[in-house]
């Protein structure tokens, strides 16, 4: 069901990759709500994944950029100041990637070389994002800038590595490059922690498959699917969260807030 909550206005979606990624997700309801839309994802992930067919469906174009790559961001930036012939709306960074993670490296033995990449990757190009769109001042007003996090950046998850440094870090970018955007542009700068979803990237880590079980049990109204966290972006995309930046916003069924449910405690007692 659409609500028009997004007609008129642009935005810029990262990372989606395929059917399972929340971009995917946000960027077919943004479309929905009458949103006007761009894509960017990495030359090499577009090439491994389907986001045409998704640019077809939601009549955008795709322009390759490196979410590290302030050069790369600068033109993405420009194509689509000129595409939309105004400036941007909203923006979503979904872009998530652990090296450590993915080689099955433990945390008491990081590799540095890799630990810099998944900084870069998953925190620091949120940063960079914003800073291209900061000094083009490519916002417009009471525009809205949103990072997907999770709960890992606060408590420690087993497998979950230096993805929850990274996380730490992105959650931290959030509030004070939103503190300067809110003040200066009146640029709303928010994260999602979003219960585990069984995304490509998610997916990767060891373990997920039993974390969605527990995370399940444990969550009062279940975990949040991608769908669901789809809709959630759009809320916060809309004119109807005007007031709400700086904040680390839990989209996880109630997990964040239980100590022990009945539930997930019957599964351990098994």
């Amino acid at each position: 069901m659409s609500y028009n909550l997004l007609k008129g206005k642009r935005g810029i979606i990262f990372g989606a990759l395929n059917e399972s990624s929340i971009a995917w997700k946000v960027a077919e309801r943004a479309a929905a709500e009458g949103a006007e839309i761009v894509l960017t994802n990495t030359a090499v992930a577009m090439r491994m994944g389907e986001i045409e067919r998704l640019a077809e469906a939601c009549n955008a174009p795709v322009i390759a950029a490196d979410a590290t790559n302030i050069e790369e961001l600068e033109a993405l930036i420009d194509k689509s100041l000129e595409h939309f012939g105004g400036k941007i709306d909203f923006v979503l960074h979904s872009v998530g990637m652990s090296p450590n993670v993915r080689k099955s490296i433990p945390y008491q033995q990081l590799n540095y070389t890799f630990f810099d990449k998944t900084l870069d990757i998953s925190a620091l190009s949120f940063h960079k994002i914003m800073q291209v769109l900061y000094n083009k001042q490519a916002m417009n007003e009471w525009g809205s800038i949103v990072a997907l996090s999770y709960l890992a950046a606060q408590r420690t998850f087993v497998g979950y590595g230096d993805m929850a440094d990274a996380k730490a870090l992105l959650e931290s970018v959030a509030r004070s490059f939103g503190a300067i955007f809110g003040k200066e542009y009146k640029v709303r700068v928010n994260t999602i922690s979003q219960s585990p979803t069984p995304t490509t990237a998610g997916m990767g880590v060891a373990g997920m498959s039993e974390m969605l079980n527990f995370a399940e049990a444990m969550s009062p109204l279940g975990n949040a699917t991608a769908e669901e966290c789809a809709d959630y972006c759009i809320t916060l995309f809309s004119d109807l969260t005007r007031k709400v930046t700086m904040q680390n916003l839990y989209h996880d069924g109630g997990f964040s807030s239980i100590g022990l449910s009945e539930e997930a405690f019957n599964l351990l007692s098994k």
